[in-house]
Parts: C-alpha cells; sequence; structure tokens
C-alpha cells in the first residue's frame, strides 16, 4: 500500500507539502486532492516522469492530461497563444474547475498531450494543490488518481483502493467538495467548444463568452486522439453492471433482478423511487439515497458509486437524473459509467 500523510486542505502543513515535492522532484508519483476530484500528479514537462502516469493508470497514451498551473502566469507560458476569450475565462474561473484546451508552447512534451498541437490546463481552487505546484516550481500533469475508465476518486481512501502501491505518496485532504471533474472548454478554434460537461455549467461559460458551443462527443476507439480526457463510451465505471431506469421503473427493475437471483444495489434521488427501494429492504443489499439538486447530487455521485462497488453486488440500478441544465454533468458520468 502507498504512504499516506494527512493533510490539513485549509492551511496545509508546510512538512507535508515540501515531503510531496520531495517525491515529485524524485520522479515519483503523488496523489493530492482538489476541488473537483483526486488528482495523480508528476511533474508535467518532464516526459519520463509524465509516462509513470499511463503505466499506473493503465491508460492509452492517445489519451491527453490536464496541466494543473498556480495562476494565469503559469499557464501563459505553456500556451503558444492565449485567447483574449481564453483571457477572460480564466479570470472568471479560476482557480476553479475550468480546463482551457489552448495551443500547447514547444516546452510541453508530446506524453502530456497525446502527440496533439493543444493542451489543457488548469488551475485548481484548492490550497493543497496550490501550494504543492508552487513548491514544486512547475506545472503538474494530473489525471483523475484511479485505474483507467474506473469510477473517479473524490477521498483518499478511493485513491489507495483503484491504485495501491503504483502511486509513491497519497495527500489525505479530506472528500473533495464539488466531486466532480473541471469542465473542460477548447479555445484553439474559431468558437470555443465545451468538450466535457463538468462543474462549471454551460450558462455560466456563455456568461462570460456568449458564443460557447456544446455538442456530446464520445469516441469509441481508445487509441483514437482526443483534446480532452472523459470522451470514451465507457467511462466512471464501477465494476458492477450498471443501469439507468427513469424513476416510475426502479422498484420494478430491482424486483426483476432479484428474481434472477441476482444480489442488488440502488441510487436514487426522488422520494418515489426511494420509497421503492425501502419497499424491497432487506434484499436490497445497499441502497443510497442521494441529493435532489444538480450539485448536490455531483459531489456524492462518485463516493455513491464506490461504495455501491464496494457491496460486490450483481446489478447496480441508478435512477435516471432530470434531463435539465444543472444536471449536465450528472448525466454525462451516468451515461458512461452505464455504458454496455
Amino acid at each position: 500500500m502507498p504512504r499516506v500523510l494527512a493533510v490539513d486542505p485549509k492551511e496545509p502543513q508546510p512538512e507535508v507539502i515540501r515531503e510531496a515535492a520531495r517525491v515529485l522532484a524524485g520522479g515519483g508519483l503523488v496523489a493530492f486532492p482538489t476541488e473537483t476530484v483526486y488528482g495523480l500528479g508528476a511533474r508535467g514537462l518532464r516526459p519520463e516522469e509524465v509516462a509513470r502516469i499511463f503505466v499506473a493508470k493503465g491508460r492509452p497514451t492517445a489519451h491527453p492530461l490536464i496541466l494543473h498551473v498556480t495562476d494565469v502566469a503559469m499557464a501563459r507560458t505553456l500556451a503558444a497563444s492565449f485567447t483574449p476569450e481564453a483571457s477572460r475565462l480564466a479570470s472568471r474561473f479560476w482557480p476553479g474547475p475550468l480546463t482551457l484546451v489552448v495551443p500547447r508552447a514547444a516546452q510541453v512534451p508530446d506524453g502530456a498531450t497525446g502527440g496533439l498541437p493543444s493542451v489543457g490546463l488548469r488551475a485548481p481552487a484548492h490550497p493543497v494543490a496550490l501550494a504543492l505546484i508552487a513548491a514544486v516550481g512547475e506545472p503538474l500533469a494530473a489525471p483523475s488518481a484511479n485505474a483507467h475508465l474506473h469510477v473517479s476518486p473524490t477521498t483518499a481512501a478511493h485513491v489507495v483502493r483503484s491504485l495501491g502501491d503504483r502511486v509513491d505518496l497519497v495527500l489525505d485532504g479530506g472528500p473533495s467538495a464539488r466531486g466532480i471533474e473541471s469542465t473542460v472548454l477548447d479555445v484553439t478554434g474559431p468558437v470555443p467548444t465545451v468538450l466535457r460537461p463538468g462543474a462549471v455549467s454551460l450558462e455560466a461559460l456563455r456568461a462570460v463568452v456568449p458564443a460557447v458551443r456544446w455538442a456530446e462527443t464520445t469516441i469509441g476507439d481508445p487509441e483514437t486522439k482526443r483534446a480532452s480526457p472523459g470522451l470514451a463510451a465507457k467511462h466512471y465505471a464501477p465494476r458492477t453492471r450498471v443501469e439507468l431506469a427513469p424513476s416510475v421503473e426502479v422498484g420494478a427493475r430491482l424486483s426483476r433482478a432479484l428474481d434472477e437471483g441476482l444480489t442488488v444495489a440502488a441510487i436514487t434521488w426522488s422520494d418515489e423511487a426511494t420509497k421503492a427501494v425501502r419497499a424491497l429492504a432487506p434484499r436490497v443489499a445497499r441502497a443510497i439515497s442521494m441529493p435532489s439538486d444538480g450539485e448536490g447530487y455531483a459531489a456524492a455521485l462518485f463516493a455513491a458509486l464506490h461504495d455501491a462497488d464496494a457491496a460486490e453486488v450483481g446489478l447496480l440500478v441508478v435512477e435516471a437524473v432530470p434531463d435539465d441544465a444543472t444536471w449536465w454533468a450528472v448525466r454525462d458520468r451516468l451515461a458512461r459509467a452505464a455504458h454496455a
């Protein structure tokens, strides 16, 4: 198992940050908290260290990594150009859960970008992450700290369970506040385009740059190059099989599975579906009731998937979520988790 050090998420202890920076300077991998999910960090401008991330996660090298920076000044050193739109967006949302895909500077290695001419940049809104980047003195490549395509980690325990000793050090700063990954926005072309929905809403982006567009993107071939992480058809998935069901059908789907001899778990958010699950107790191995608002649900989503997965059931039935703008990132994650 990896070494785990507790760190204060609001005022990180200097000695803990120094130790994590020492591990990174030695070419090691450090998992650390951000406001979205835990990241698996390596020094992002050193190809041999970046390569360790792909090995640890089992991640195809065509999938680009996000480089985490302290501020816009550091981001500009990694970009061949930084448009006025990128500047306005960074000024509004950084530090925060927005990744900007920009033309990459020459110093950014191919290994961090999947060989593409662009790079994703983000300044995380977490004291531990910012302190660590500052201590290292250079950007950190940091995808989510979990095995490739599996559920993203929002606690240190999730990281340890997923990666084990493939990570050298885990900084335990408690649960991630946002609980869902950053929104990824491509600003390399004439029209800023959302590649991955996330913790920053489309409405918020358009309040700054009205021309921002979004079309759902799914890439089936794992070796296909893509400008953003999180676009695989099957992603964010527990080992347990996941099915989405409308609110009125949750109880019936669980009953059929039980009749088929399956062990089952359920994740619900509405009173109707939650009551249907309770009516089947104690035959449901894990019944998880979620917040009924999009932001609250997003913050709890990955922890719920980890919890259900730990029950080792044959089927996880997840109540379908509302089809409105505040749930866009949740719908995306659940659709990919349930993909066959």
